[in-house]
């Protein structure tokens, strides 16, 4: 009988959970557990017109080769984006038709991008190969996140718009 009690509870519990998980995808929140932006809970707000350069957004990242690398080391977590992959919140930083110039640092349309240091190795030794610049094809943004560590266009050049969710709002969120 307490065997069974405590099976209730466990399965009752579980459903709860999934179920408090499941309504909060469906109604656009998400957490998030990376240093990029400040940890907590945020929320895909709906984009009703096109993205633009200072926008915070979330976007599916694509399923390309850099995403597979950064999948097996940790940068990007799983998800449900295409290739199990999780959404990415970062800065639009520059857009189609913009000139992106990578040295230790970025430039944009030859002006400086602050807190844009090009790292050559990440936290665990490894390397790091930077995207290597050029105009921004079109239907396609180049994104970043002002923490040093961050994994953004830095490395994997500019990404399609066509995976952008919408745009990033913190609802309660903490810097650690």
């Amino acid at each position: 009988m307490r065997r069974r009690k405590a099976l209730a509870i466990v399965t009752v519990s579980a459903v709860g959970l999934a179920g408090i998980a499941a309504g909060g995808w469906l109604g656009g929140y998400r957490i998030n557990f990376t240093p990029s932006y400040p940890l907590g809970l945020w929320r895909v707000e709906t984009l009703d017109r096109e993205v633009k350069v200072g926008d915070r957004i979330f976007i599916c990242p694509p399923r390309i080769q850099d995403f597979v690398m950064a999948r097996e080391r940790g940068y990007v977590r799983t998800g449900l984006c295409p290739g199990w992959l999780s959404p990415l919140i970062k800065s639009v930083v520059a857009g189609p038709g913009q000139r992106v110039d990578i040295g230790r640092s970025i430039e944009i349309d030859g002006k400086a991008l602050a807190r844009s240091e090009v790292r050559s190795l990440d936290a665990q030794g490894r390397a790091l190969e930077p995207y290597d610049g050029g105009i921004v094809p079109p239907d396609h943004l180049f994104l970043h996140s002002e923490f040093a560590g961050s994994y953004d266009s830095r490395y994997f050049g500019p990404i399609p718009a066509d995976g952008v969710l919408g745009l990033a709002r913190p609802v309660f969120t903490f810097d650690p």
